[in-house]
């Protein structure tokens, strides 16, 4: 049987960091449910379909097909056979997703694929519903977050790096804005499941937190 992690948490929480070198230390495959979601997000962007248009956006799902590979370790996103990995970390992106992930049959497209990986895969999965509904099953489950401000200056900070133009006061806004609807969707919504453990990432290294969750799989195997 596949040994499945799952690791949810606010946006900015450092999950996609944590999961990674999790994957990397037990030779697991990672997976990124919020770059499936940003692909998508991209999809309706180039269309030019209004995020609020449930209609439109569910209609288009059918022409949409999101597919995985791993290189070198290095997860790569496909939209209908283009990597898009380059061009789906952008704020407009991200909250396109953030927008259109509340959907029903955006979240039944992805959430499939990401149980059929499950199955048969040892791998690490991050996002916003992982523990409470994609694999309620999960051996370890996280729930990883840190304070709005920490969170906000990790983005900054990454931003800068990328060259982006972006302001430290409107990251903050966005993530506030982001954990707000993603707790407050109707469709599986942002939360901690109950068997989780709760880990606060805000006084802690990247290390550290990737000890203390293969301290974890240690006692569940």
């Amino acid at each position: 049987m596949a040994f499945n992690i799952a690791i949810d948490g606010p946006a900015g929480a450092g999950k996609s960091t944590i999961a990674k070198k999790v994957a990397k230390e037990l030779s697991y495959i990672y997976v990124d449910t919020g770059a499936m979601y940003r692909a998508m997000a991209l999809f309706f962007l180039r269309e030019g379909i209004s995020p609020e248009d449930e209609a439109a956006v569910s209609g288009a799902c059918s022409r949409i097909t999101v597919t995985l590979s791993n290189e070198n370790g290095e997860q790569q996103v496909f939209l209908n056979g283009e990597n898009v990995n380059g061009q789906i970390r952008t704020e407009e992106v991200g909250n396109m997703a953030s927008r259109t992930s509340i959907y029903p049959k955006v979240r039944e497209k992805l959430t499939q694929l990401q149980r059929e990986l499950a199955r048969t895969t040892d791998l690490v999965m991050d996002g916003r519903d992982i523990g409470t509904c994609v694999l309620p099953e999960a051996q370890v489950k996280v729930y990883l977050t840190a304070s709005v401000e920490t969170r906000g200056k990790r983005r900054f900070l990454e931003l800068q790096e990328k060259g982006a133009d972006c302001e430290l006061e409107q990251i903050c806004r966005d993530i506030k804005a982001r954990d707000e609807q993603d707790m407050n969707r109707e469709i599986s919504p942002l939360r901690q499941a109950e068997d989780a453990v709760l880990i606060d990432s805000s006084s802690m290294t990247p290390q550290e937190v990737t000890e203390e969750i293969l301290r974890l799989v240690k006692g569940a195997n």
